[in-house]
């Protein structure tokens, strides 16, 4: 039993759009990811998506609504099933909560990312 310091982790990489595994959490992983510009439209078709803003900003994009500005320090909830895509002018820094699994790219035509461990 420990506990784990986000901003540590996040130092460990630079690569934008590539979630890093930092905990498991009841069948769940817990990651830390950094992105700039923007992620192609998607959906999951079984889960909610979970975004924590660590730093910075985004903008999550709904087809077919307003986009929602997400703040550091504020959580923001994708309904399972609703086509959405995050965006951020500047880098930010975001924690992510998914089921063990699932495809960080959910519908969309991308690779998904490995979701390291770190």
């Amino acid at each position: 039993m420990h506990s784990i310091n986000l901003a540590d982790k996040l130092a460990l990489f630079s690569s934008h759009w590539d979630p890093k595994v930092i905990a498991s959490y009841n069948e769940n992983d817990i990651m830390v990811v950094k992105f700039q510009g923007e992620f192609p439209y998607h959906l999951h078709e079984s889960t909610d998506d979970f975004f924590l803003v660590l730093e910075g900003e985004m903008m999550m994009d709904y087809e077919g609504g307003a986009p929602v500005k997400v703040s550091a320090g504020e959580v923001h909830i994708v309904p399972k099933g609703v086509t959405h895509r995050p965006r951020a002018a500047e880098e930010v820094k975001v924690l992510l909560i998914e089921p063990k699994g699932e495809p960080n790219s959910g519908s969309a035509d991308r690779a998904p990312a490995p979701k390291d461990h770190i």
